[in-house]
């Protein structure tokens, strides 16, 4: 009895620990939003709890600021897809064409991101998710280049899962010259998140040298993961961010195009350098990333082929490709198949629409689009995963819901088409210019 009371008192504890932390998440939504941030760049992927299955911190997060800030949202075309991708996965489950751990990571890692950017923008305004987003961003790519600089990583040394510390955890050389990953567990996944971030830090209201210097930053740890993925989403999510965004000024545009040619001059050296160090090994990644096509034989219309990883096709041996596939499109075809593929992919491509009509555009739209050649030579791995998907929720409701679902920091405006690009008006204020 003398045990037990002390146990109950640490559960109500607990409890009423639990209880302020979902107030407080609720009670100050831009706070949370700031501290999934936070989580997301810099508490690696090993950093969680067993639940059943194993959860990341950042996914707990994830969903505990679903259920806290969950609003009513008005649904769209991309909703519907990722629901019948839901459905038809579970369906294909139960009747064991999908096993447990891909339906898994399929909710954890790419519907409950999904969400989450769906409904963020009903309680947090866009200006806000946006300068939280650059701001950690930069932070985190400045300590890339610490990182590179003094071929050190903490991260690495937080404590974690066992397998999933062990499989993230050691720190990757290429070309004998040790590639920035941070908290991300990978110099990819750091890579193509930087990538994406640099469309967030242009879309930023910030002045014109802060902004220059924050794209600078993002831009040499970029090049810092040596991950040629990384480098090629760069600069597609900048040439594109930079352009196409509504409101950045061309003096900003100028000083782009300007240090992107001084920086081409003094970067290209670098890569030739460090890839032609790493011989074989740069080589031997290339054409494995061509060699995993031969894996779209063993793909089904509804769910996984089974045991592939004995088979031989040709002069491949499948086996060797089981440790790893880095093709995301390749390996959701092999995990769930043809018409899954295409249901999940379809949210994908409705975020990246987005970006083609001005009155739709956003950042999260842009980085989505940015990402695109990625999913055919890399896997969605660690956070980078979440990010994106966060991404393709964010860039749906920014398109469509975020003069309505606007958060309490940002007032009700439009942009007129007739005034110069930028100049912000109140809704209930007539146009600049009269309209044929």
């Amino acid at each position: 009895m003398a045990t037990a009371v002390p146990i109950v008192l640490l559960a109500v504890g607990g409890l009423a620990a639990l209880a302020l932390v979902v107030l407080v998440l609720r009670m100050m939504p831009r706070a949370a939003f700031v501290v999934w941030a936070c989580v997301l760049f810099f508490v690696p992927l090993w950093v969680g709890v067993n639940i059943g299955f194993y959860w990341a911190a950042i996914t707990l997060l994830t969903a505990l600021l679903i259920v806290v800030n969950w609003s009513i949202v008005p649904l769209r075309a991309a909703d519907a897809w990722v629901a019948v991708f839901i459905i038809v996965t579970v369906g294909l489950y139960a009747f064991g064409s999908v096993d447990l751990a891909s339906l898994v990571a399929a909710l954890l890692e790419w519907v409950i991101p999904y969400i989450w950017g769906r409904v963020v923008l009903a309680r947090v305004g866009t200006a806000w998710v946006t300068s939280t987003i650059a701001i950690v961003a930069v932070v985190a790519a400045t300590l890339a280049v610490v990182e590179f600089f003094t071929s050190f990583n903490p991260f690495v040394l937080i404590p974690g899962s066992g397998v999933i510390y062990d499989t993230w955890s050691p720190l990757q050389e290429r070309g004998g010259v040790l590639r920035a990953e941070g908290a991300f567990g990978h110099s990819i996944a750091l890579g193509a998140a930087l990538a994406m971030s640099s469309a967030f830090v242009v879309a930023t209201r910030w002045r014109l040298v802060p902004k220059i210097s924050g794209v600078v930053i993002i831009a040499v740890a970029t090049v810092l993961t040596f991950s040629r993925v990384g480098l090629l989403t760069l600069v597609l999510t900048l040439i594109l961010s930079t352009f196409l965004i509504v409101g950045v000024s061309t003096r900003f545009r100028a000083t782009v195009a300007v240090a992107g040619v001084i920086g081409t001059a003094i970067v290209i050296p670098i890569i030739d350098t460090v890839f032609g160090a790493a011989g074989e090994e740069a080589g031997g990644s290339a054409d494995y990333r061509t060699d995993l096509l031969v894996l779209l034989e063993q793909v089904q219309v509804f769910g996984n082929p089974g045991d592939w990883h004995s088979l031989v096709s040709g002069d491949y041996y499948l086996g060797y490709f089981a440790r790893s596939v880095d093709n995301a499109l390749v390996l959701t075809l092999l995990r769930y198949g043809y018409v899954p593929t295409f249901l999940i992919m379809a949210a994908v491509v409705c975020a990246a629409w987005m970006a083609l009509r001005r009155s739709t555009r956003s950042p999260a739209a842009l980085a989505v689009v940015g990402q695109l050649p990625s999913l055919v030579v890399v896997a969605l791995i660690t956070q980078y995963s979440m990010f994106l998907w966060f991404c393709v929720g964010l860039a749906i409701t920014w398109a469509r819901d975020s003069a309505v679902l606007r958060g309490p920091d940002e007032p009700a405006t439009r942009v007129d088409i007739g005034a110069p690009e930028g100049l912000r008006l109140p809704n209930n204020a007539p146009p600049l210019y009269p309209r044929a």
